[in-house]
């Protein structure tokens, strides 16, 4: 037995005087999730690094940006957390969303090997492909939890958009414009038998738009294009913006024109009239899409932050010191309780044996209300 005890103290001097090198640090836990050091370093990294490429701000001015964004980094990273632990709550799954964007991406990257397209968005995102995975599944059950929980919960009144516009009808007085989308079939590096075959199959999608087929759909699944993932989506175009020859083929058109393939020079390109407003005053009907975006963010932003107040005040949610959430819900306890410091209950056998003895006794008082002398006898056969 001394033996043992001898080795124990051994061990137990070694294990004092060794060197603890610490991997990485909790600095929050929200619900059962955590916020490291190295978390909240890499998300500072990352705003420094976006807002130092701003181009003709001055360094004084730069600085004070960044030091503003610094402030609300784990505010936003609570946020995240508490809305992705939200959308665990509602069963939200965006797993074929995220798959779908993902093969967007690889058709759009042209690359068809798994592991080169893996490489691809490493070299791109600076990030594995696992965690850029992840991030993308991340800011989908986000956006889902904020159109269902917010977003979706703001509405307007026909009366309050049409107040709006006849006050504001300065803002809607316009040049005539021509909304496009744009589908491609690339010739770019091919031979003649190739461009053909382009040709054709460009002639074949443009018949396919005209007789009503999605145009967004087919612009994403077929468009060589970088506006594929967009739908192709190429925004409003005023007189004189476009080549010539495009200008000619869409400008008298009205919504929902198609073209016929027009030879670009490296491929056909297809485009469809989403829409084209004349000059002078939009209609209410015309801007009422527009007045909703106006309205809306300026409503937005408080019934996001009051959303997310209430995540606060129903989570589990510890910070450690140090460190500041500029969101955090009044008067509630975030205190940092450290594992550690948690002092196991002892009881002494005295004070089991009072417990025992006090137990007994409590065994033989009354209950009040009821009688000891007519035991075992129910009420309900009287």
């Amino acid at each position: 037995m001394r033996r043992y005890i001898i080795m124990g103290m051994a061990v137990a001097c070694l294990a004092h005087g060794a060197e603890i090198t610490v991997v990485d640090e909790i600095i929050c836990k929200v619900n059962g999730d955590i916020i490291t050091r190295n978390d909240y370093e890499t998300s500072r990294k990352r705003i420094e690094a976006s807002m130092r490429q701003q181009q003709g701000v001055s360094i004084a001015r730069l600085n004070e940006e960044v030091a503003l964004a610094e402030k609300n980094i784990l505010r936003d990273r609570i946020d995240q957390l508490l809305m992705i632990s939200r959308a665990k709550e509602l069963t939200i799954n965006v797993d074929s969303e995220v798959n779908k964007q993902l093969a967007d991406i690889q058709r759009s990257s042209k690359i068809a090997d798994p592991e080169k397209f893996q490489e691809f968005v490493r070299q791109e995102t600076a990030m594995p492909y696992e965690d850029y995975k992840n991030e993308l599944k991340n800011q989908l059950l986000t956006n889902r939890v904020i159109r269902q929980e917010v977003s979706g919960k703001i509405n307007f009144k026909k009366e309050e958009l049409e107040k709006y516009y006849n006050e504001h009808k300065d803002e809607f007085q316009r040049e005539e414009r021509v909304f496009l989308r744009e589908l491609l079939v690339s010739t770019e590096g091919k031979d003649a038998l190739a461009v053909a075959a382009a040709e054709k199959k460009a002639k074949d999608l443009s018949a396919r738009a005209k007789k009503g087929e999605k145009f967004e759909e087919m612009a994403q699944a077929n468009s060589d294009s970088a506006t594929a993932q967009q739908g192709g989506d190429i925004g409003a175009y005023e007189k004189g913006k476009l080549r010539a020859d495009i200008e000619k083929s869409v400008w008298d058109q009205p919504r929902g024109f198609v073209t016929d393939p027009i030879n670009i020079g490296n491929g056909f390109l297809i485009l469809k009239v989403e829409d084209h407003p004349k000059a002078g005053l939009a209609s209410f009907e015309e801007a009422e899409n527009d007045i909703r975006a106006k309205l809306f963010q300026p409503r937005m932003q408080p019934e996001m932050r009051k959303f997310l107040t209430q995540l606060r005040v129903d989570a589990f949610l510890e910070i450690k010191p140090g460190f500041e959430d500029s969101g955090a819900a009044p008067g509630k306890n975030t205190a940092w309780v450290d594992p550690a410091e948690i002092k196991p209950e002892t009881v002494t056998k005295e004070e089991v044996a009072s417990r025992i003895r006090h137990k007994r006794l409590l065994g033989f008082l009354p209950i009040p209300g009821t009688t000891a002398q007519q035991t075992g006898t129910s009420s309900s056969s009287k």
